[in-house]
């Protein structure tokens, strides 16, 4: 009886532990980092073992229906909802996800980038976009 007990104790310890580990996968609300304010939802998802993201949801005002002003080729006057921006990243052995495309529509810019997990907040994305040396850092948050 006792060792059923610990069996038992055992099993709910261990799902409550291995089904809490969050993923860079899903729906997350981008933040500004100048401005502190939510900007879009973008859905971040693996296709292939690569790892992409789109525009879902505009959340500034105003801005709902923009379009890719600024853009040439393919992407020249197309809505922003619906755009992918984060194109084929390939995750490495630290658990970072690298690539050359994330691609911010108000400026009609492509950069290479590095996306990994807040390891203290799992509820928080840090995306980094390289262009040459100098970077920048948003944190991107869990949209529920």
């Amino acid at each position: 009886m006792k060792k059923s007990k610990q069996l038992l104790f055992v099993i709910v310890l261990f799902s409550f532990g291995v089904g809490t580990a969050q993923s860079v996968f899903g729906k997350w609300k981008t933040i500004d980092d100048r401005t502190g304010k939510p900007k879009a939802v973008v859905e971040v998802y693996k296709k292939n073992g690569l790892m992409y993201g789109k525009v879902v949801k505009i959340l500034e005002e105003g801005k709902e229906n923009a379009t890719c002003i600024k853009c040439k080729g393919d992407r020249k006057n197309k809505p922003i909802l619906g755009m992918r921006i984060i194109d084929g990243l390939q995750k490495n052995k630290d658990g970072e996800w690298k690539g050359k495309t994330l691609f911010d529509p108000e400026q009609a810019m492509t950069f290479r980038c590095k996306i990994w997990l807040n390891p203290k907040n799992e509820d928080e994305l840090k995306v980094r976009g390289y262009l040459a040396f100098i970077y920048r850092t948003q944190t991107w948050v869990r949209h529920k």
